[in-house]
């Protein structure tokens, strides 16, 4: 019965996807704009996938295994945590979840639309287009309600893709890939992964929906604007927080390996900040509209495109899901977005093309023009380098690696040269900056760069790669909080005490101090990720019950072993005590740990982290028996930092989500009067 009301609830969403895309090109160009014409293919798309979830979760929670997604997912011992979170761990499930957002976004859209709006109501259809192929891949090849038909040794052996047939339930579950039932943050990671891919479908049906009617205006870059805040702030948490699984889980002591899938997920997300930064220069000064419309079709293009990585099977991932048949699918709608979004730019190259030119590549504007192509630079290489193997193999039949040392190789020039961009832009005037002018904003920052780099050369740093970046960060935080405290002493001109004056100079412009918050960050992200990578000590040592060893000014000792059993999974462990140089003085206890999963036969090395204010001393049992363990010993300089820097990102796209409304057009008297320093 869950089954068919499931089945049924996509049905109803696919039918609804079609009429809201026929409907949302119709209503667009009639005399009547009226966007009550869409009520009723909204509320069937979004209601449809609201209960095609649900009856998922209800499906799994109930363990009703004649479904073959509960069976092959999910165990009668599986926590409860886990069973929730089944409900996108596998491939079927994540579009489940993938059209649930994209039908909330569409109603959301639809109730911010007047009468009259003939572009809103046209990026409605364009959704709707959207949505009809996710809903189509459900009710076809990703279907998550097929039933199961056959059981083979206690588990479902054989399904059937239409539910109203005859069923059969094991009487257990298989359960969870269990690397993905060892952290609680498989709960919380996939969804803001999907937030973010989901929430660029907004400005990328603007945008196809300004091509289509030929607008030179920027009004779909002001109605976007939130949009694309919203879906990059969800997509930069996500990969935060899989970066912090990745640490903590996988044992291998990394954040971040340049795996394929991990690549899919900063694709996007590296186009999404250009495009975020270009578009503020399209608001302020209406530059740079052909560049918006190129990032925001690349974004959205890359949302796609990582989705195929995940969930084709053509790469080897712990991200990855098996072979399938979505691949294919996925591959040819990608091929379709690239091909109708870039012939419709083409169509409209004449409207496009239309903008005014940069009054001087030193200004605020050039500044983030430079910072977009540095990082439309970066996705392409990251890009080249994650393809380059599946080209190779898919032509030659040769297996080869593009590894971490080319990424690494590449990304550390393009890192330097972006703080440098960033320094300089956060604070310079917009359309010119006068040498005089850029001086004065610059050095507070150049002074507190030089003494950061020279404090860390007498730190004992003797690496030249992490004394320029800490350099660079200091150089970037100091502009930006100088130039903050000169624009507050300028609201203190009225009497105003300064934490009313610091206030209001974030209240004036939320937009512009949320970025500069991410941009403080930003520099905290490149400082540590200098430091683990250049300082780490990496080390194993064999002990015994009772010994101990010294690594880079610690002492671990390996106390006692343990054994419990928990749900699902037998834990095999060590009691580890971390102590100063001297081994006298313990300063923590900790227990990293093997968890044995009977059912898959596997066995995941869970690692144990002691976070102090200057390292990550990282626990991991390489190998254990009766005789003692190899652990590994791993220490991070400054890892802390790293989550400190993504969290003030996000904390960053937050501020600016609060930006203040625009102000009233300025007559031309007034921009004649205005200088070219103005901020």
């Amino acid at each position: 019965m869950i089954a068919i009301a499931g089945y049924l609830a996509i049905l109803i969403a696919l039918v609804s996807a079609v009429t809201l895309a026929v409907q949302g090109v119709r209503v667009s160009r009639s005399g009547d704009v009226d966007p009550a014409r869409l009520k009723l293919p909204v509320i069937g798309l979004t209601a449809g996938g609201v209960v095609a979830f649900l009856a998922l979760e209800i499906a799994i929670l109930s363990h009703d295994f004649s479904i073959a997604y509960v069976a092959k997912n999910t165990a009668l011992g599986t926590p409860l945590v886990f069973l929730l979170a089944a409900a996108w761990a596998a491939l079927e499930g994540s579009v489940v979840l993938w059209g649930l957002v994209l039908s909330i976004f569409t109603w959301l859209v639809w109730r911010r639309i007047k009468a009259g709006d003939g572009l809103g109501v046209l990026a409605l259809g364009v959704m709707g287009l959207v949505a009809i192929f996710w809903f189509g891949l459900m009710a076809t090849v990703a279907n998550p309600f097929a039933i199961c038909t056959d059981v083979a040794n206690g588990f479902c052996a054989a399904s059937s893709w239409m539910p109203l047939g005859a069923s059969v339930a094991p009487l257990d579950g298989i359960g969870p890939n269990p690397l993905l039932a060892n952290n609680i943050l498989m709960a919380v990671h996939p969804p803001l992964l999907y937030v973010g891919y989901v929430g660029f479908t907004v400005p990328y049906a603007f945008a196809m929906a300004a091509l289509f009617r030929s607008e030179r205006s920027k009004v779909w870059i002001e109605r976007t604007h939130r949009w694309s805040l919203v879906a990059w702030v969800f997509l930069t948490a996500g990969i935060l927080l899989g970066g912090w699984w990745s640490y903590e889980v996988l044992g291998w002591g990394g954040y971040w390996a340049w795996d394929p899938v991990e690549n899919a997920a900063l694709l996007p997300w590296i186009a999404g900040t250009a495009f975020i930064h270009s578009a503020i220069v399209q608001r302020r000064r209406s530059m740079l509209q052909a560049w918006n419309f190129v990032l925001v079709i690349i974004t959205f293009s890359l949302t796609i495109f990582g989705t195929f990585l995940t969930r084709s099977g053509v790469i080897a991932s712990v991200h990855a899901f098996s072979l399938s048949a979505v691949g294919p699918a996925l591959l040819i709608f990608l091929g379709i977005v690239l091909f109708g979004s870039f012939g419709l730019f083409a169509a409209r190259a004449n409207v496009v093309a239309s903008s005014p030119r940069l009054d001087s590549l030193v200004s605020r504007e050039g500044f983030i023009l430079l910072n977009s192509l540095l990082m439309t630079l970066f996705g392409f290489t990251v890009l080249f380098g994650t393809m380059y193997p599946l080209l190779v193999e898919a032509f030659t039949g040769r297996e080869v690696s593009v590894g971490q040392p080319f990424f690494d190789r590449v990304a550390a020039p393009i890192a330097i040269l972006l703080l440098v961009a960033i320094g300089l832009g956060s604070t310079a005037p917009w359309r010119i900056a006068t040498s005089k002018v850029l001086w004065e904003r610059t050095r507070v920052g150049l002074n507190v760069g030089l003494v950061a780099a020279a404090l860390t050369v007498v730190g004992g740093v003797r690496s030249v790669s992490v004394v320029v970046i800490v350099g660079l960060a200091g150089f970037v935080i100091g502009n930006i909080v100088a130039f903050f405290f000169h624009q507050a002493s300028r609201s203190r001109r009225g009497g105003k005490a300064w934490p009313s004056a610091l206030l209001s100079t974030v209240r004036n412009d939320m937009g512009f101090w949320g970025g500069q918050l991410s941009h403080i960050g930003l520099a905290f992200v490149a400082v540590a990720i200098a430091t683990t990578s250049v300082l780490a000590v990496r080390t194993e040592v064999p002990l015994a019950v009772g010994d101990s060893a010294v690594v880079e000014g610690y002492c671990v000792a390996y106390l006692e072993s343990f054994t419990r059993a928990e749900p699902e999974r037998n834990v095999q462990g060590a009691r580890v005590a971390i102590l100063d140089e001297s081994c006298t003085d313990t300063r923590t206890v900790r227990e990293p740990r093997l968890n044995e999963y009977p059912k898959f036969g596997q066995v995941i090395a869970t690692p144990s982290v002691w976070t102090t204010w200057s390292d990550d001393v990282y626990l991991n049992i390489a190998a254990m028996d009766e005789n003692g363990i190899r652990l590994k010993v791993l220490i991070f300089p400054f890892q802390w930092l790293l989550w400190l820097g993504g969290l003030t990102i996000v904390a960053g796209g937050v501020v600016a989500f609060g930006r203040k409304p625009r102000r009233r057009p300025a007559t031309s008297k007034e921009r004649d009067e205005r200088k070219p320093a103005d901020v």
